[in-house]
């Protein structure tokens, strides 16, 4: 099919090698042989009037006319997809769909074994693909490499459609023996003086940034971790404070010796939401998952 003497093929070569920056690659990721590949670079750099990919070194890079049209093409291929193969109905129990969701430690620890079980209560066939996530997580979002994002509100894109999910409270997490689990209570001068473990998030701002921000004061860290689920454990022996979500202080509690203590001061709830790409909104695949986060919300807190 052609569409102003370009033929319409050549955007899913293009997207591939964007993608990859690589000639062999694009081929494998596209199941063609590269001399095939090759000659479509040849077409599409005939047809823009512009090389689109360049060597630099032992590596391939994107031109600017080609970095233009990364998002537009991107852009052009989801809608297909999402208009096209979208089947008319969904059925869990009949169907081999993978669904790709990017969520952090803290929501895959909370929820995530509740909305696969309820999926196989279902008897669903569907797979789950759960990824971390990274910097900028809409555009995995934009670019279909994710079906659902689990996010914070703040952090959703404006673009895309979102429901609020669940709140979520923050705790101080202490060790057991340690000064402040005896003293019962801490004071802002207490939480400012103490160590501090902390999880840093890929690109976001983290509560240090936030903390200085609303009260004009700074925290010592003395520990970064890149996990959620894991920070309360890293107070253990120490008389450090690592605030975190409260539902993850309480599965920590479960099994480390550990105290919860309230924060010395407020601190907003956290609306924890979930994302989906504005073409897919009437995908009866992600209805039905959408319908499952909510349920599995319910069921974490039943």
């Amino acid at each position: 099919m052609h569409f102003n003497k370009l033929d319409l093929n050549l955007l899913v070569a293009l997207d591939a090698l964007l993608a990859e920056l690589s000639i062999s690659r694009a081929a494998e990721r596209l199941h063609m042989s590269q001399p095939a590949m090759s000659n479509a670079l040849a077409r599409l750099r005939t047809y823009f009037d512009d090389p689109l990919l360049v060597q630099v070194g032992r590596k391939m890079e994107a031109t600017p006319r080609a970095e233009a049209l990364r998002d537009a093409v991107r852009d052009v291929l989801v809608r297909v997809d999402a208009t096209i193969t979208a089947q008319p109905r969904f059925d869990a129990a009949q169907s081999d769909r993978e669904f790709t969701l990017l969520v952090s430690d803290f929501t895959l620890s909370v929820i995530g074994r509740h909305l696969v079980a309820l999926a196989a209560k279902q008897s669903s066939t569907v797979r789950f693909r759960f990824h971390s996530q990274v910097e900028m997580p809409q555009r995995a979002l934009e670019r279909g490499e994710a079906d659902m994002l689990v996010i914070p509100s703040g952090y959703c894109s404006p673009d895309h459609p979102t429901e609020t999910l669940f709140e979520e409270e923050f705790s101080c997490v202490v060790w057991g023996e340690s000064r402040w689990a005896r003293k019962g209570s801490l004071s802002f001068e207490d939480y400012t003086a103490a160590g501090h473990v902390v999880m840093q998030p890929p690109g976001g701002m983290t509560f240090e940034s936030w903390f200085m921000q609303r009260y004009g004061a700074s925290r010592r860290v003395e520990v970064t971790s890149f996990s959620f689920a894991t920070a309360p454990s890293l107070i253990v022996g120490t008389d450090r404070i690592a605030t975190v979500h409260t539902r993850i202080a309480r599965l920590a509690a479960r099994q480390l010796p550990l105290t919860l203590l309230p924060p010395p001061m407020p601190m907003p709830r956290m609306i924890q939401s979930i994302q989906w790409h504005k073409y897919r909104t009437q995908d009866p695949g992600l209805l039905w998952l959408r319908q499952l986060l909510h349920a599995a919300a319910l069921q974490m807190d039943a």
